[in-house]
């Protein structure tokens, strides 16, 4: 079973408005450095400034090397800001249940319970009994960037999210029976619309039932931030800040990818894709596949439907099912000779830029090729996990995503 525990030093907002200051997306949800730039000039106060700290710069042209020992530095001064602030105060003992909303479903309340996680209950080869499945290789450098971080701003300000089964649904309604009982202690909206309150749960019967519920889960998978526990593994930390949601009210939306210029043009789309793929010609519009098992690809003229042969994956293999899986092996690696999904030739978009976004990136001439792949969906996902593999990287983008400075966890 998942264990949780209170954070022993919480640093959170006084209010909303200190919340809606403080907030701001995750450090992996942006694809440039101009947009994080973009958007601390927007929010000064945002804790960008240390997630980020070599964004935080007067002008764009004056952006530092990220990981560098001035960006870490400048890291450390700001977080000491951010904890003298009077926008933010210290918690002792904290758990929190915190729920988000999205404008695309405003009726599901994904809410889960927030706290710490411990490092020894992940899953690896030489904990096979761990109960928190890791479900995504990791990049030793971005865990060791993240890793760094940790220790030059003395704070955890990276939120896993971590999903438990909750079959029976009694934790979640627990949870909301604890949030529609309690006003909350604040509330903020995010740059997408969606709406993410916050209870500090300190009252201690409240907070044993809650872990008590937690805690008779069989296990819990990591649904967003394999690096940023892999980074507090590497520390040697014995917890992690997280949140644990159930599966059934988190969203997957679509994870997609651009080709760089210098890949090979195609000349025949229909005949070089079809060896693998039964490939169907579409109208102009933008092209976003709604179904497992259909891909599309934008050649700057024409988007196309592809739908893997039979022979092209295992569908007993969970891992192999998975679209992302199939587009690297089958389109990447065969027809473009792209075997490493961490060539630099690939762009992986997530769900915050659209189809529309994609086409427009290929027509400007920016990239050669779109390539957009339906969303994973929960089972997949949990069937990945139940089967101790891997998924293909960069293949779910759980929406909506949890809100960085809401709750800091304050370290030594």
């Amino acid at each position: 079973m998942p264990s949780i525990d209170p954070i022993p030093r919480a640093l959170v907002p006084v209010d909303s408005a200190a919340a809606d200051a403080l907030g701001a997306p995750n450090y992996d949800e942006f694809q440039s450095d101009r947009e994080v730039w973009e958007l601390i000039q927007a929010n000064p106060a945002s804790v960008l400034r240390a997630t980020m700290p070599h964004c935080d710069a007067p002008t764009f042209e004056g952006i530092g090397e990220d990981d560098s020992d001035e960006a870490l530095a400048h890291a450390k001064q700001v977080m000491a800001q951010i904890v003298a602030d009077s926008r933010t105060r210290e918690v002792r003992d904290l758990l929190w249940v915190y729920e988000l909303t999205s404008p695309e479903r405003p009726q599901i309340r994904q809410i889960g319970l927030g706290g710490m996680a411990r490092t020894a209950e992940i899953r690896t080869p030489q904990n096979p009994q761990g109960t928190i499945i890791r479900n995504e290789g990791i990049r030793e450098p971005k865990a060791r960037g993240r890793a760094r971080l940790t220790q030059a701003t003395h704070a955890d300000m990276g939120t896993v999210n971590l999903a438990v089964d909750d079959a029976s649904g009694a934790l979640d309604a627990a949870l909301i029976a604890h949030a529609d009982a309690n006003s909350p202690s604040f509330v903020t909206t995010d740059e997408g619309g969606s709406k993410h309150r916050v209870w500090l749960a300190q009252d201690a019967a409240a907070r044993g039932r809650l872990r008590d519920l937690l805690m008779r889960e069989p296990r819990a998978y990591v649904a967003d931030g394999n690096h940023r526990s892999a980074a507090a593994a590497m520390l040697g930390y014995e917890h992690f800040l997280t949140v644990f949601f159930p599966a059934a009210t988190m969203t997957i939306a679509p994870y997609n990818r651009l080709m760089a210029n210098d890949v090979p043009a195609l000349g025949d789309v229909r005949s070089q894709l079809g060896k693998s793929f039964d490939v169907q010609q579409l109208t102009p519009e933008p092209y976003q596949p709604e179904r497992t098992h259909e891909i599309g690809f934008y050649d700057a003229t024409t988007w196309w439907r592809l739908k893997p042969r039979a022979g092209t994956f295992d569908p007993a293999d969970a891992a192999q099912d998975i679209d992302a899986d199939i587009v690297q092996r089958k389109l990447f690696a065969d027809v473009f000779g792209i075997h490493d999904a961490r060539d630099d030739r690939l762009t992986f978009v997530g769900a915050n830029h659209d189809e529309r976004w994609l086409q427009s990136e290929v027509d400007t001439g920016r990239f050669r090729y779109a390539v957009t792949l339906p969303a994973v969906t929960m089972r997949q996902f949990i069937d990945v996990c139940l089967q101790d593999r891997l998924m293909p990287p960069k293949s779910t983008w759980f929406v909506p995503k949890i809100r960085s400075g809401l709750v800091m966890a304050l370290l030594g």
